[in-house]
């Protein structure tokens, strides 16, 4: 068994990029993801989304992740190359799933609310 260590506190969900070079750990109990080079076995950035950030998804080619903040209600965009946050949108209350759909562009968001949400990308 291997171990990555000092991840952060509490992780909650995992994405590998298409590349297999890095891991993307959203970090429930600080508000942030971090981003993990599975070469090295190490954290190398990470960006505060919002509070309680759970599920993510990566979009087809591993340069945009998109994560729900579930005790904010709403979605992040982040470019991962550096992790900038590049846009917050509202969503209805606390937001749990996310998926991409590469063939249309769309970052669907299942919330407890009841409710599917659909964007554009």
């Amino acid at each position: 068994m291997k171990w990555i260590r000092n991840v952060g506190n509490s992780p909650r969900h995992l994405n590998i990029d298409p590349t297999g070079k890095y891991l993307y750990a959203s970090l429930n109990g600080e508000g942030k993801i971090a981003k993990i080079n599975l070469q090295q076995r190490r954290v190398v950035d990470k960006v505060i989304t919002g509070q309680a950030p759970r599920s993510m998804v990566l979009n087809e080619d591993g340069q945009i992740l998109y994560v729900v903040n579930y005790k904010e209600n709403s979605v992040s965009k982040v470019r991962t190359s550096d992790m900038k946050v590049l846009q917050k949108v509202n969503v209805e209350s606390h937001p749990i799933g996310i998926t991409y759909d590469p063939q249309t562009r769309e970052v669907w968001v299942a919330c407890y609310s009841g409710n599917i949400m659909i964007f554009q990308d």
